[in-house]
């Protein structure tokens, strides 16, 4: 079975989508039409922006998922997926290809969570940093212990986790996590503490243009971030996206679900192939298990 999978923040770079823009005359249309939408020309954000352009939650956000899309859809319909999954943002992406959402509709609530989120890094300045070879459960224990917002954001494949808090907090956490034996904690260059309790207020904002917005039963099951299980009930799917913001993406969990339910092929929309990456790590811990 084939799966479909889309990346979220952190896999974009300078001049991506020119290429589907200037080659495909479809592509062409729906960058013009993102463009309408948000009312600014997000393609010469992409195209011809600068590298601290792209890493301004409210553009990043609206370009990948642009690219993750659109680079889909120029497939065409030879190939079509059993199941998808999108890390954080990319459930967007995912949700949109499986018909979930349509794209205009798509657009709109990832730039309005971008744009909640924007706000909610202001309001709580904060940030994240990624946890390499340490066991994930003794992790958030320790980052229980402290007094501090810190918390678990991704868990992203075995011996990598990404921890989301208050700057005090990540450098408590970084310190008792090497004291304990993770071999690194690295600060990550992001807007704020994605995936975590001070993503509240752009929760609640984000929740409110969901409700709002009409989704239609995927035409194959999709595996959401909060759950790490497949779901076609479009109320189910709804209330699962307003949850991601503030809950830990179990992006391990979706693979290794995905790979028992029949998984035999991954393939990434968007730009870069980091998340083909996490799921050979995640897949060879699978075979060696060889069960759920």
């Amino acid at each position: 079975m084939t799966a479909f999978v889309f990346p979220g923040q952190g896999a974009q770079f300078v001049g991506m989508g020119k290429e589907l823009y200037n080659n495909y005359p479809q592509a062409k249309t729906m960058f013009e039409t993102a463009n309408d939408i948000l009312v600014f020309s997000i393609t010469d954000k992409m195209f011809f922006g600068t590298d601290a352009d792209l890493k301004e939650t409210n553009i990043t956000q609206p370009a990948i998922f642009l690219h993750s899309v659109i680079s889909c859809k120029m497939m065409g319909e030879e190939t079509v997926p059993q199941m998808v999954a999108g890390h954080s943002l990319g459930e967007f992406s995912a949700l949109v290809v499986a018909g979930a959402l349509s794209f205009e509709d798509g657009l709109r609530l990832v730039s309005q969570r971008a744009n909640a989120m924007q706000k909610a890094c202001v309001q709580n300045p904060s940030g994240m940093a990624v946890v390499i070879g340490f066991d994930d459960d003794k992790a958030k224990a320790i980052c229980e212990t402290i007094d501090e917002v810190v918390a678990p954001a991704n868990y992203n494949c075995p011996g990598q986790l990404a921890i989301s808090g208050t700057f005090k907090g990540l450098e408590i956490a970084g310190e008792a996590l090497k004291a304990a034996g993770a071999k690194r904690v690295l600060m990550l260059n992001v807007g704020g503490a994605f995936h975590s309790p001070l993503m509240l207020p752009a929760q609640e904002e984000l929740a409110l243009a969901i409700e709002k917005t009409d989704f239609q039963t995927p035409f194959c099951p999709v595996y959401q971030n909060y759950t790490a299980l497949p779901e076609t009930n479009p109320e189910i799917i709804k209330k699962n996206l307003i949850q991601q913001l503030t809950a830990p993406v179990l992006w391990t969990k979706t693979v290794q679900n995905m790979i028992f339910d029949g998984a035999s092929c991954f393939v990434e929309f968007g730009p870069g192939e980091v998340l083909q990456g996490l799921i050979r790590k995640i897949a060879a811990e699978v075979a060696v298990r060889g069960e759920r």
